[in-house]
């Protein structure tokens, strides 16, 4: 415990020390970075950023949903996130009636605001420093299995001291550094948010697929919402009276727009990174997982495609679900690039190799080849996980199968039932699942081992001949594949639905994988956290002058850097703005992606801009900086050097997607959307001003 303790004393004086615009900082240590900051522009203190005793920027941020960032803007609870991240919410409430994916939404007063069941936003309350407390009962001679268990159970006793479900209060604690640290996070959850604005999607989502992850970019991917709570500002569910939130602390809004070099920070939650990750680890990555996952994904959204250009109806069940699947599938195409070119396996074997000999006299001798021998012995087993994921998984009509075969198992209510169906089959288009399911199978035939494959499987290969009449049994015997047999489901049925095909389909993977992978791959993966322990402590000693920061878990962070154009190849430059002339540039009546509204050509044909053209008369849209982020960071405000929010984080560039595993400063860019796009789309297309109204602007 004491060896701990000092170690990351030591470590704070490196972190003291950097001068890197890489890393992802914990707010509560801030101060630690703050002198850098401030030699780089930022005009505020640590204590502007952070504070458990007074507002603080931390107060206007929020966890949105599960996944994204977002922050106020108001003192009437308006939250500004990304359309992406909105988009499931804005997808659920359209229709063909009211498509608001393709014609956006403005709620013209509160009554119109529309409720989202399921959808939450988090602020941290406070985070602290619970190492000592977690490790308290851990001693050397303990087996990692008995050490898991002691810090599971102080986990546990600490969240519940904290947890108050009267206040909204809920925590966690999570392990930084691979466990030889641990923070307690309190967060206050809100569960009434209402859906206020979203522009059409060929603006939230101008450039679709073909856009994403690119630069230059021009899309407005912003959604609006606003946090209610009860008459006492509390967190409440859903209800009628509820009030609008009252914010300790908001946003107020630059309209000075960004320069070339100026000071940016990010503030959001950034969702995983793997910054310290050995060779044999990143070469899994760049050779193995990322080229299968993303053939596997090429196949189902073809699919999706073919079918949604032939449907509005079926476009629209399916915009959600193709956004998701596609979104990771760009990334890990630029991740690999970005490997491949930094040339990354061989630079971290490299530092291995100075690592084992700086520790032959050490207790960490033989790590590195510990940590080899345990990704060489894991790869057959997480290969095997991948599989399973990206094509059993995938079969929609057998996990929504699973789903109700569990509601039996747990008890059957008639209600829950209903609404899971509902659910389901509002977005779910057979043809679509039928086709991906055959391709899908035959993937899996041709790459999955033989010996993770199930003797059911090899009985319906033999029993069918092809996948294609595999299909077509299992799609026509499953009650599943009738919307109305399922909503005729009582209590009676449950054998029936246990020896549906399609669940049979679905626990017949679970159970190979269950038995032959899981067991492995759970021992590996102990074993692999354990040496990973040891192994970032020991690089912190090897590396005194390194600035380590904790890998991305989904928790508050600080970002820092400057907007600053980039060069991706020999010839090209590419300058840090993008405007409105770009997006006429793009605009095709053709194209779904590209059709523009006909509203935004008559203003740029009439430069009827309003007050929201920048200094050289033209509408700004995107720019990028050299901030670190990841995933999560979707809709984290981007601040400038007095603490006024200028734009929403969206992005990264493609060229420096493998930034969650190794940062390069020359390319690794952040994507944001300028905030004087938004309330230009606010004012000009949506024409509603009344919520700009309410916001503040910075003088």
């Amino acid at each position: 415990m004491k060896r701990i303790i000092t170690f990351f004393l030591a470590t704070t004086l490196a972190v003291l020390t950097s001068k890197a615009d890489e890393g992802m900082w914990l707010p509560s240590l801030i101060s630690q970075r703050i002198a850098d900051m401030q030699e780089k522009g930022f005009r505020l203190s640590a204590e502007d950023i952070y504070s458990i005793n007074e507002a603080s920027l931390k107060d206007a941020v929020v966890l949105f949903g599960r996944g994204c960032t977002g922050e106020l803007i108001s003192p009437e609870g308006l939250l500004l996130t990304n359309h992406h991240c909105g988009y499931s919410q804005i997808q659920k409430h359209s229709s063909v009636e009211h498509d608001y994916l393709k014609d956006g939404f403005w709620a013209m007063s509160r009554s119109e605001e529309l409720p989202n069941e399921g959808l939450s936003v988090s602020f941290l309350d406070r985070m602290e420093d619970v190492t000592e407390i977690i490790l308290k009962g851990c001693t050397d001679e303990m087996t990692e299995e008995e050490r898991r268990e002691t810090v599971r159970k102080a986990c546990e006793e600490l969240i519940e001291k904290v947890t108050d479900d009267k206040k909204g209060l809920r925590a966690t604690v999570e392990a930084l550094y691979y466990g030889n640290q641990y923070f307690l996070f309190v967060y206050r959850e809100f569960k009434d948010i209402r859906l206020v604005g979203a522009p059409p999607s060929s603006i939230g989502k101008f450039g679709g697929d073909t856009d994403n992850w690119m630069w230059p970019r021009h899309t407005g991917d912003f959604s609006i919402f606003r946090i209610y709570a009860d008459k006492e500002n509390n967190p409440a569910e859903y209800s009628e009276n509820n009030v609008p939130y009252i914010p300790k602390k908001f946003f107020k809004i630059s309209l000075d727009g960004v320069n070339e070099g100026d000071f940016t920070f990010i503030y959001g939650f950034p969702g995983r990174t793997q910054e310290y990750i050995h060779s044999e680890g990143v070469r899994y990555i760049e050779e193995v997982s990322d080229p299968h996952k993303i053939h596997l994904r090429t196949i189902r959204l073809d699919i999706q495609k073919k079918y949604m250009s032939q449907s509005q109806a079926v476009r629209i069940m399916y915009s959600s679900k193709n956004a998701n699947v596609a979104n990771a599938w760009k990334k890990w195409q630029g991740e690999v690039k970005g490997l491949k070119k930094m040339n990354t396996v061989e630079v971290k074997r490299q530092l291995e190799k100075d690592f084992d000999a700086w520790a032959a006299d050490k207790e960490y001798k033989g790590l590195v080849s510990k940590i080899d021998g345990i990704y060489k012995e894991l790869e057959p087993y997480a290969f095997a996980t991948d599989y399973f994921n990206e094509t059993i998984r995938a079969v929609e009509l057998s996990t929504f199968a699973m789903s109700v075969a569990r509601l039996y198992q747990k008890g059957f209510d008639e209600g829950e039932l209903s609404k899971m169906a509902q659910t389901f089959y509002k977005d779910y288009h057979l043809p679509i699942d039928k086709e991906s399911f055959i391709a899908l199978m035959k993937e899996y035939g041709r790459n999955m081992p033989e010996r993770f494959q199930p003797d059911y499987y090899k009985k319906m290969m033999a029993d069918h001949g092809s996948e294609e009449a595999w299909a077509e049994a299992l799609f026509v015997n499953s009650l599943f594949a009738d919307k109305e047999k399922v909503k005729a489901l009582t209590a009676e049925d449950k054998e029936t639905v246990i020896n549906d095909p399609a669940t049979e389909f679905y626990n017949e993977f679970v159970k190979i994988h269950a038995a032959e992978v899981l067991p492995q791959s759970r021992r590996l993966n102990n074993e692999l956290q354990l040496a990973y322990r040891d192994y970032m402590r020991g690089l912190m000693e090897f590396q005194k002058d390194r600035a380590f920061y904790p890998d991305a878990n989904l928790t508050l962070r600080v970002a820092y850097g400057q907007v600053k154009g980039y060069s991706p190849s020999d010839g090209i430059y590419f300058t840090p703005y993008s405007t409105l002339r770009g997006i006429i540039e793009k605009d095709n009546p053709d194209i779904f992606d590209y059709n523009i509204p006909q509203t935004l050509r008559d203003i740029w044909k009439n430069k009827d801009y309003g007050k929201w053209a920048g200094k050289d008369g033209e509408i700004p849209v995107c720019f990028i900086a050299t901030n670190h982020t990841s995933g999560g960071n979707s809709g984290s405000p981007v601040i400038n050097a007095d603490g006024n929010l200028i734009g929403i984080n969206f992005d990264r560039v493609w060229e420096g997607t493998m930034s969650d595993i190794v940062f390069d400063p020359e390319v690794c860019r952040n994507i944001a959307l300028d905030i004087r796009y938004v309330l230009f789309t606010i004012d000009r297309i949506g024409n509603a001003g009344h919520l700009i109204d309410e916001m503040v602007f910075a003088e």
